[in-house]
């Protein structure tokens, strides 16, 4: 039997040399891209944001490495940041062996990336377009919602708020008259505002008491005067600035009032809870994110014009082609983009029913009604003229105006057509909105041209897989800062990790191909069939297990 040869492991062994973190660290290491290109970029922003004096402070370039680092390895703790400083060999080389504790490192996150981070995406983005990655000629755009680090069950609607308010003031306002009228104080001296206010609550309760002596107020006068100063005016004060802090939003969370409260694809009840999060919009072209936003409205008609004007405003120019399936396709988004020179391959929410036969077939839809220009009439499937009638304004919940012309029908009465046709006991009356129907006509033949097919076919994977690296991949589906300008920083860390691993891939496979072509032609005819060979056997192996 032979004999057992076992390598030394002597830990007190002294060394000659001391170990250098560099030799450890693989030359196609993804955290070698991440300091490449981050010494690259300008952060003078970030520098701005340090006042000078005191102790010195650790690198900003180097706490931003760490930080992108950490959101590549799907690390978002900041106590974990910390721990990995101290025995994770690339986290330790990509630090130069400093070890900042986790108070500093969320407050850099926190703080210090308020300013300068958009820059320093805009820069590496750019970095990319000048590598030839993305030509920022094009937009996948898509949205998901990002759970915020808000609790769940601090919610405040706004009916809730509005029906309680509502209640209060009636029951102020009757309690307030009915002690003014016992007294005999005229109307003329307290004139009533349309809508009670804790002020003007106040105002009345001190001309009662100076217009009425104490001892002159019944036992229950007083109770309700004591009740409407110490309950009724704090919580009109409450009301009026809870609905101040809701704006325009139907909820938002007491431990983070600017997160909205939004249904999740995640549901883990499967009960359509609704949680506190924010709405993060994403332009992607060839996978790479070459645009973010963070919004507070659930759907993705209203952000789409000023997700384009960000765009426009980082980059400063704007895509030719935009892509985005229905949840974008409104008057409004296809206004803007046809005014602003873009070719908007988005589709509306009923594309897709309109390619069916069963819907092309149906005469008495209204989009299959014959249309007369000249005479604005329409013709029902019996032939009578729906004439016009008048045109409304009507608003979107963004403020914009759109006109609507309503048709009516003169002689439905009898018609044999009539229960397939509607079930309005009088005379039918369709609503036309010709604006919009023909920003639709446009954006379908678009839709259906070759351009146009090459890019629906090419959404799906574009957005849907960047989310789905982020989200699935990277376990990425829950904020850890409060707030708007919180959440952007996060999901931006994240976009520009994601924007980084892509690089480090794309850099590593042109790497492999460069070499590959380097070869002769004979060992290139070796090298092809060994991994062809490597591939069977691999396959091979999936298949067997």
């Amino acid at each position: 039997m032979a004999k057992l040869a076992i390598k030394s492991d002597n830990r007190k062994q002294n060394l000659l040399l001391p170990p250098s973190l560099d030799e450890l660290v693989p030359e196609n290491h993804m955290v070698r891209v991440v300091d490449s290109v981050i010494d690259r970029l300008d952060i003078s922003d970030i520098l701005s944001t340090y006042r000078g004096g005191g102790n010195s402070a650790f690198n900003p370039k180097m706490m931003l490495k760490v930080l992108v680092f950490a959101y590549l390895s799907n690390v978002y703790s900041s106590r974990r940041i910390e721990e990995l400083l101290k025995r994770d060999i690339y986290f330790m080389w990509l630090a130069g062996m400093k070890r900042p504790d986790f108070r500093t490192i969320n407050y850099y996150r926190g703080k210090r990336l308020k300013e300068g981070f958009d820059a320093v995406f805009t820069q590496v983005v750019e970095l990319l377009h000048e590598e030839g990655f993305v030509s920022l000629k094009v937009q996948y755009i898509d949205g998901t919602k990002i759970e915020s680090v808000a609790n769940k069950y601090t919610f405040v609607w706004r009916g809730s708020v509005e029906k309680h308010d509502a209640r209060l003031k009636a029951k102020t306002e009757a309690l307030l008259s009915q002690i003014e009228q016992n007294h005999a104080i005229e109307n003329q001296e307290n004139p009533v505002s349309e809508e009670l206010t804790a002020e003007e609550v106040i105002k009345r309760v001190e001309r009662i008491k100076e217009k009425v002596d104490a001892d002159k107020l019944s036992k229950e006068e007083r109770k309700a005067i004591k009740q409407i100063r110490t309950d009724a005016v704090p919580r009109l004060n409450r009301y009026k600035e809870q609905l101040a802090t809701m704006d325009n939003r139907n909820s938002y969370s007491k431990t983070d009032p600017e997160a909205t409260f939004m249904r999740m694809k995640e549901d883990a009840m499967l009960n359509g809870q609704l949680k506190p999060g924010y709405n993060a919009q994403i332009s992607t072209e060839n996978q790479f994110i070459t645009n973010f936003g963070i919004y507070q409205r659930p759907t993705d008609t209203l952000t789409m014009i000023s997700y384009l004007e960000s765009f426009k405003t980082r980059y400063g120019r704007q895509s030719e082609e935009i892509v985005a399936d229905s949840g974008y396709g409104s008057e409004e988004n296809y206004e803007y983009m046809f005014r602003n020179g873009m070719t908007p391959y988005v589709k509306y929410n009923m594309f897709h029913v309109e390619q069916r036969c069963s819907y092309r077939n149906d005469p008495f839809r209204v989009s299959n009604l014959f249309y007369n220009p000249d005479g604005d009439f329409y013709v029902c499937p019996m032939g009578q003229k729906m004439r016009f009638i008048r045109k409304e304004k009507r608003y979107t919940t963004s403020g914009y105006q759109q006109t609507v012309s309503i048709y009516r029908a003169s002689r439905c009465h009898g018609c044999p057509l009539r229960g397939q046709c509607h079930k309005s006991k009088r005379d039918r009356q369709i609503e036309v909105n010709h604006t919009l129907d023909d920003y639709k006509a446009r954006a379908r033949e678009l839709l259906t041209g070759e351009q146009g097919l090459k890019h629906r076919s090419m959404r799906p994977i574009e957005p849907e897989a960047v989310f789905g690296q982020i989200k699935e991949c990277g376990k990425f589906r829950r904020l850890r800062l409060k707030g708007l300008t919180g959440a952007k920083i996060e999901f931006g860390l994240k976009a520009l990790a994601h924007n980084l691993r892509k690089l480090a891939l794309a850099w590593a496979k042109s790497s492999f191909l460069n070499r590959f072509l380097s070869y002769e032609p004979a060992i290139q005819l070796i090298l092809r069939r060994h991994l062809s060979d490597y591939t069977t056997h691999i396959r091979w192996r999936k298949n067997a297990a």
